[in-house]
Parts: structure tokens; C-alpha cells; sequence
């Protein structure tokens, strides 16, 4: 690589490089990038149970830069005055064909690759940023999940849909989150429509019911933070974590249970599926010790109630320390993977969640599996024979389980490079950290400022997940995604 290269290049080039040696395609093939420019819309096949909801208060909250826009919410009165929360997902496969040279692609990689220098999409931008992404005053085809919510949070029931929508707002986690909480105004694209601001004050009150019900099923409410790179022109300046907030609760929270409503839907058809499924913890024990560390007592046997009604009471009572917890207890609980769930079956659930039905269905620009749901959705809406079948579906889960796997390795390569290159001139200094893993193939520290994770090469004998030690930065290497810590 070329010394006079600079940060943003030096971390595109690792991410290129690290794609290609996990097996994912950094770049579009010829075939793919000429179907997406002969595109030119989103074709409704004639569909005359397409709904015109167009008029609607619908608005997408999302990242400050994001432009892959997958989701739209708005709330309405239903019978009775009861309310509904209506989701609105991008109806991709309007778009792409299955079995194109554009799916081929998407059902390689499987996912888009959020690098810190450089996002890979799934599909081609011409695509995920602009025919198939809910933009601002842009008509769009949809997949509607249109859910009756209690006062209490629960979700009655819901059906599922084909419409058109219009977004009406594009809005942004952080401003929607300040003016929610009262330390900032109300966003001017919110402010430009009338009546959207008591309907986002409604979602708001809506998903903080939903989330406290699901807590009570035992969905666990965990905190953790991804580190995002800081670039000055093409220099890196910092490493920041995207913290927390009311505007992003909401949307996970309409997100979860569209999530939930879309895999009963096809389970209610008799339709196999991809189900999104947390086995139970293996390390429950050391869960069980870390909580007794931090006053609490949780059963030998895994309890998904009981853990998550400790960590309610911990980040209750010491806010400073719980995103510490929720971290090692992330580590412990393990990975997340898909699943197929064939009709009649019970499917394994996801621990975290509290649930057990759950498949990924609301980010299809970015998600291959979510592709593969709205598939199946469409085709059983139109009473046809499933997109796929039952074998497809189960080699697709493990692939894509792989895939995905891979691609957060290539994340977190291209996260610790950028590290690396930040650290770089710090050697010798000392951290306090938290060890986040510990295995026969090594030990891992991650220290809060810049929030970086790195190798314990040495100290690290008798130490397990949840310890707090301190730290020297022993060395680095930006090209390897290499950060070397010692202990003394």
C-alpha cells in the first residue's frame, strides 16, 4: 500500500481485502450493474388488492446519513378508538427478480457490509438508495404490517398487506430523540407536516408500552455501543459510539413485533420460513456468577424472565456501569442465527427477544433473509406456491447465518484497523477495560475511550467476561486490525 495513502483509502483497501478472503463480493458483476440501470421503478403486477395509503402521516427515523431506507411508521385509531401502529417495508422484490443477476449478488453476500471508510450494499444504490428506498415525497410500493396494540403494549393482532405509501418525512434518530425528550426542537421536516408531530408524540408512547411488555415476557433490555469512525475530509479524527435514545427504542420496538407478525402470518398459511432464533445461553453460568457480582441471584437453569428482570433493576439502579453488564452478558448469550421452521412446527424462539415467533422481514434493501420473507409474504398474499421451498430455505438459513457471520467479521476487522490507526501513537498508556471474552484461542479487553476492543497477550490468566482489569497498549497493527494489550 502506498505511504502517502490516506486513512479513509489505507481502511477501504482492508475492508476490500477482507471481504474477498471471507468470500463476499466487495463489487457488482457486469450483469447486475446493467439490470439495475435498465430499472426504472417497482413493477405492482397488476395487483388490484394494492391499497392507496399514500395520504397517510407515514415518516422514517433513521440514522443522520443513512439513505437505504427500509421502514415508514404512523399510528391510527382503529375500532373502538384502539390504535394500530402500521409498518411500512420497502417492497424490494418489486424490483428484483428472483434469480437475477441482481439476487445472485444479494444471495451471495446475503447482507450490506457497514465498513468504517466504505458501506457495501446488498444492491446496487441506483436501487437501495433510491427505487426501492422509501424517500422523502416518494411514492413507493409496500408491504404493510398493520398491528392493534393495547394500552398495556400488547400487540392483539395485526394483518399483512400490499399498498402504496409516501413517505412524509425523512427524519433522524438523534433530532427526533432530543425533541422527544425535550432538549431540542421538533425537527423542520416533522414541523412542515401537520399533525405529525402528535402522531410521532403517539408511536413514542406506543413503543415505551411495547417495550415494557415485552420486558415482562423476558425480552432482555441490553445496552450495548457500536463504535462508528470520525472522518475529517479523508483523515480519521475519532472513534464515537452511537448511543441509545428514545427515537431508536421506537423503531426497534415496531420492528420486533412487525418481526413477530409477519412470522405468524406465514405460519397461520402453512408456510415454511427463515425464523431468527437465540438459542439458549451455554454459559449461563457464568451469566448466573456475573449477576451474583452485581447483587443478583438468577436460577442454575436458563430463565430469560429472571435475567431480565435483573438487568432491569441494574440499569435502574446504576446506569453509569450497566452498558458494562449488558456488553459481557451479550458475549455470553452468543450468536444469534436463522433457522427454518417448517409448517406445524414449534419453532426454537429467540431468547433475548422473549419470543418465539420472529422472523427478519423489515430491512430488505440491506438483508437477504428479509428478501426471502417478503417473498414468501407476497406469494402467500396472492395464493401461490411458496417463492421457496422447505429444502431451499434450510440450506439458505445456514448460509446466510455464515454470510452474515462473515460480514461481521469483516466489520470489526475494518472497526479494529480503524482503532489501530488511531492508537497508533499511544503505545505504553494505560486503560481500564473490561475483558469480553475468554477462551482457549484468547482472551479480549475492550477499554471505553476510544471505545476499542483488543487482545490480552499477556495477564490474562484466571480472568473471565465481566472483569474489570487495567490495561497497557502493548502495540498495533493497523493492517492486520491488530490492538495488543498487556497486563501486569
Amino acid at each position: 500500500m502506498h505511504l502517502r495513502a490516506t486513512a479513509r483509502q489505507r481502511l477501504r483497501d482492508i475492508a476490500r481485502r477482507a471481504m474477498l478472503e471471507r468470500g463476499l463480493e466487495p463489487e457488482f458483476s457486469a450483469a447486475a450493474r446493467q439490470e439495475a440501470e435498465l430499472l426504472r421503478g417497482q413493477a405492482d403486477a397488476g395487483d388490484r388488492a394494492l391499497r392507496d395509503l399514500r395520504d397517510l402521516l407515514w415518516c422514517s427515523i433513521d440514522n443522520d446519513d443513512s439513505r437505504d431506507l427500509d421502514q415508514l411508521t404512523v399510528t391510527l385509531d382503529g375500532d373502538g378508538g384502539a390504535p394500530r401502529v402500521l409498518v411500512a417495508v420497502a417492497d424490494v422484490d418489486a424490483a428484483v427478480i428472483k434469480d437475477s443477476a441482481l439476487d445472485a449478488h444479494a444471495r451471495v453476500n446475503t447482507t450490506s457490509v457497514y465498513t468504517a471508510a466504505q458501506v457495501f450494499p446488498m444492491l446496487p444504490e441506483r436501487l437501495s438508495t433510491d427505487l426501492t428506498s422509501l424517500n422523502a415525497d416518494a411514492e413507493r410500493l409496500a408491504i404493510v404490517v398493520d398491528m392493534r396494540v393495547g394500552v398495556d403494549g400488547v400487540v392483539a393482532g395485526g394483518e399483512v398487506y400490499r399498498a402504496r405509501v409516501r413517505n412524509r418525512a425523512k427524519l433522524a434518530y438523534n433530532a427526533v430523540a432530543a425533541w422527544l425528550d425535550g432538549r431540542g426542537p421538533l425537527p423542520p421536516a416533522a414541523a412542515a407536516v401537520k399533525g405529525l408531530d402528535a402522531n410521532l408524540r403517539r408511536q413514542d408512547t406506543l413503543a415505551q408500552a411495547m417495550k415494557a411488555e415485552r420486558h415482562r415476557r423476558g425480552s432482555l433490555a441490553l445496552h450495548t455501543m457500536e463504535a462508528r469512525a470520525v472522518f475529517d475530509g479523508d483523515a480519521l479524527a475519532d472513534l464515537q459510539a452511537d448511543e441509545e435514545n428514545r427515537a431508536r427504542q421506537l423503531i426497534e420496538d415496531f420492528m420486533i413485533a412487525a418481526n413477530g407478525v409477519a412470522a405468524k402470518f406465514l405460519a397461520t398459511r402453512g408456510v415454511a420460513s427463515l425464523r431468527r432464533i437465540l438459542k439458549m445461553p451455554e454459559r449461563w453460568d457464568r451469566i448466573v456468577a456475573l449477576a451474583a457480582e452485581h447483587g443478583g441471584h438468577l436460577p442454575a437453569t436458563p430463565d430469560a424472565g429472571a435475567l431480565a428482570a435483573f438487568l432491569v433493576s441494574r440499569r435502574d439502579a446504576d446506569r453509569d456501569t450497566f452498558e458494562d453488564l449488558s456488553l459481557a452478558v451479550v458475549k455470553l448469550l452468543g450468536k444469534g442465527e436463522y433457522a427454518l421452521s417448517r409448517p406445524g412446527q414449534e419453532p426454537p424462539g429467540h431468547f433475548a427477544l422473549g419470543v418465539r415467533d420472529y422472523a427478519h422481514s423489515t430491512a430488505p434493501n440491506r438483508r437477504f433473509p428479509d428478501l426471502i420473507t417478503q417473498r414468501l409474504v407476497k406469494s402467500a398474499l396472492a395464493d401461490h406456491p411458496p417463492a421457496y421451498g422447505a429444502d431451499e430455505l434450510d440450506g439458505l438459513a445456514r448460509h446466510c447465518t455464515e454470510q452474515e457471520d462473515d460480514a461481521a467479521k469483516v466489520e470489526r476487522q475494518v472497526r479494529k484497523s480503524a482503532a489501530a490507526l488511531l492508537l497508533e501513537g499511544r503505545v505504553g498508556e494505560r486503560f481500564d477495560a473490561l475483558v469480553t471474552g475468554a477462551a482457549d484461542k484468547g482472551t479480549w479487553v475492550r477499554i471505553t475511550r476510544p471505545p476499542v476492543e483488543g487482545r490480552l497477550v499477556r495477564g490474562f490468566e484466571g480472568l473471565d467476561v465481566g472483569d474489570r482489569v487495567e490495561v497497557t497498549l502493548k502495540s498495533t497493527d493497523v493492517e492486520r486490525g491488530f490492538i495488543d494489550f498487556e497486563r501486569r
